[in-house]
């Protein structure tokens, strides 16, 4: 009895292994075999949201390097170059909280949305065209204002980018 069951799982296993095997499953990266390495080079913000030039950029190459698929390496190294610019970002009211003052009936916005849209491209240095043309991809973030509304926006802005530079990384990674 069971060396039935064991011979019958194991013909189950196997079975379900060369199932698995022949249905086109990759194990690994599933980045353009050729390309080893990447750089990115310095983010243009196109927006009235300062410091997302370096922000942008930093998370970036943290998200490559979380990724595993490509070395983020110097510009002149690299197999492929990132490109990329902040073209617009946008915020706007999730939840409305009462005021504590005496006035009555008065709102204030407590939480919020904002949405940061980066556009990128991908060269190869040497090749006229990009390998990946100019794409745009959106990271957004809710976020709370708290007693310092200035650090809850900035705090916002930064997770919405780390969603965008996530979205970039996928993009690029993932395409092939």
């Amino acid at each position: 009895m069971k060396k039935c069951f064991f011979l019958g799982l194991t013909l189950g296993v196997a079975l379900l292994v060369l199932a698995c095997g022949g249905c086109g499953y990759q194990i690994g990266y599933l980045t353009h075999p050729q390309l080893k390495t990447v750089a990115v080079a310095p983010v243009q913000n196109e927006t009235v949201a300062y410091n997302l030039s370096s922000q942008v950029r930093n998370l970036l190459c943290e998200r490559f390097m979380t990724d595993g698929s490509l070395k983020v390496v110097d510009e002149k190294q690299a197999d492929c170059i990132v490109y990329a610019r902040v073209t617009d970002v946008s915020f706007s009211e999730v939840s409305w909280a009462k005021d504590n003052d005496d006035r009555n009936n008065v709102y204030v916005p407590n939480e919020w949305n904002v949405t940061l849209t980066v556009e990128f491209s991908v060269v190869i240095p040497g090749h006229v065209e990009p390998l990946i043309k100019a794409k745009k991809v959106t990271g957004s973030a809710d976020f709370e204002t708290g007693p310092d509304q200035m650090i809850g926006r900035l705090n916002g802005i930064r997770q919405a980018a780390y969603k965008a530079a996530g979205n970039v990384v996928a993009s690029f990674t993932e395409g092939w």
